[in-house]
């Protein structure tokens, strides 16, 4: 019998891999080879976009367990991604970017949505949680100074909840995982529905 906390996370991000093992959750990272493009259609909306690339990623992380041959068993795949005025403001290319993301996002309101798919050989289920979040007012030297670490470089909207942008958060309504890059309770139930065992 198959082990049951075993998946597939079609995913290199440190922070969904130290997600999945707080839930008891035991994973091999797949790297697709058919990655989506994480390009939003001008007439797609924000909510269908990052369902839309959950979904991808899960099915291209599907599609290289079969062109392999690996055992076949759930392929985990999100997305995350953070909206302001209905922009979705991706990962920075660079520093420059991070601050102007950060600058926008100081001293308001801003919504996180993330997506959770999970992919087996009967389709592609997916959810996605909606967060909140709002920032304190930011001076442009501290978000030089925030900028100047590297840590905004590979996280969507130029930061990270669970690093040293924490401090910039004054209220968050929704899921901090959600946030962070992968929600708990929405994935719970994806990998509960397909017969994989939480905690």
């Amino acid at each position: 019998m198959p082990d049951a906390l075993f998946i597939y996370l079609a995913s290199r991000s440190p922070r969904r891999a130290e997600l999945l093992r707080q839930i008891g959750v035991r994973f091999t990272v797949v790297e697709a080879a058919d990655a989506p493009a994480e390009v939003r259609d001008p007439a797609e909306t924000a909510a269908d976009y990052v369902l839309r690339i959950g979904r991808a990623k899960a099915s291209a992380g599907l599609a290289t367990v079969r062109a392999q041959g690996l055992p076949l068993r759930p392929v985990l795949g999100a997305d995350t991604e953070v909206i302001v005025d209905g922009e979705v403001l991706g990962k920075p290319a660079d520093a420059a970017q991070a601050a102007q993301f950060l600058r926008r996002l100081a001293g308001r309101w801003h919504e996180v949505r993330s997506a959770v798919a999970l992919a087996t050989a009967s389709g592609v289920a997916g959810a996605v949680s909606v967060s909140a979040v709002r920032f304190a007012h930011l001076s442009d030297e501290r978000i030089e100074r925030y900028c100047a670490t590297g840590e905004p470089c590979d996280k969507a909207g130029g930061y990270g909840i669970q690093g040293l942008a924490a401090v910039f958060i004054e209220e968050l309504q929704g899921s901090y995982s959600g946030v962070m890059g992968l929600p708990l309770a929405e994935t719970a139930q994806l990998l509960e529905a397909a017969g994989v065992r939480v905690l």
